[in-house]
């Protein structure tokens, strides 16, 4: 990756046109081919850029801009639309190179993958006498998270999100439609677990008798001390 902050103007043509006038900017030239101009506001979005596919040629500067006081003319152009990005640099303040390597990419912590393996190996944490039956249960239209067994063996449907809301409570309700029908497991009881449960999905599922369960993943993952605690 490449930065560069430099006293430069900005043209974009394409289907929009847009004019950045002259001020000092970040550059980031990427390794995978994009050019991104930055100001130092507006946190992570550039205010303009070009997404590769796309090649950058560095123009001669003629005596009309060089009496204008620019010094370089990068012109990056989009290979597949023709899309044209045109930095007209005053000054480098800086200029810099550097190899980050190969990213691994963003590894989330927390995950309903996650979640779900801890309550299939907690699965007491759905209530006294519960018991596994399996994860993924597939049904015609999806898997279920987890079916379970509770103390008086009656089915019931585990729906696992990270933060619960209607959507999920809806995933859930259509599942237990299909699964009632399957006199194997009916009565199928359903259960919407997740890290956090907005109210009104809470309101909802309770309405659809479905009951709701907030999982701590701390404590899931042994974590939570509880000597630390204050209360």
């Amino acid at each position: 990756m490449r930065l560069v902050v430099a006293r430069c103007s900005v043209d974009y043509a394409g289907r929009l046109s847009a004019h950045l006038p002259l001020a000092t900017r970040l550059l980031l030239l990427k390794s995978d081919g994009s050019v991104l101009v930055h100001s130092d506001s507006l946190s992570y979005k550039p205010l303009n850029w070009m997404s590769p596919p796309c090649a950058l040629t560095i123009d001669e500067v003629d005596e009309e801009r060089a009496a204008a006081g620019v010094s370089e003319i990068w012109r990056v152009t989009h290979a597949k639309t023709a899309d044209l990005l045109v930095i007209s640099i005053h000054e480098i303040l800086h200029d810099s190179q550097h190899e980050l390597g190969i990213d691994p990419g963003l590894q989330k912590d927390g995950v309903e993958a996650d979640l779900q393996r801890l309550l299939a190996d907690q699965i007491e944490l759905l209530g006294e006498g519960h018991t596994l039956v399996r994860r993924e249960y597939m049904t015609a239209i999806g898997p279920v998270d987890i079916l379970a067994r509770d103390a008086a063996g009656k089915s019931v449907a585990v729906e696992i999100k990270r933060r619960g809301d209607i959507d999920g409570v809806e995933q859930l309700t259509r599942y237990l439609e299909l699964m009632n029908r399957d006199p194997l497991l009916a009565p199928v009881a359903g259960v919407f677990a997740a890290q956090e449960i907005k109210p009104q999905a809470r309101v909802l599922a309770e309405d659809r008798g479905i009951r709701c369960l907030v999982l701590d993943y701390d404590a899931m993952r042994g974590l939570d001390d509880h000597l630390a605690r204050l209360f």
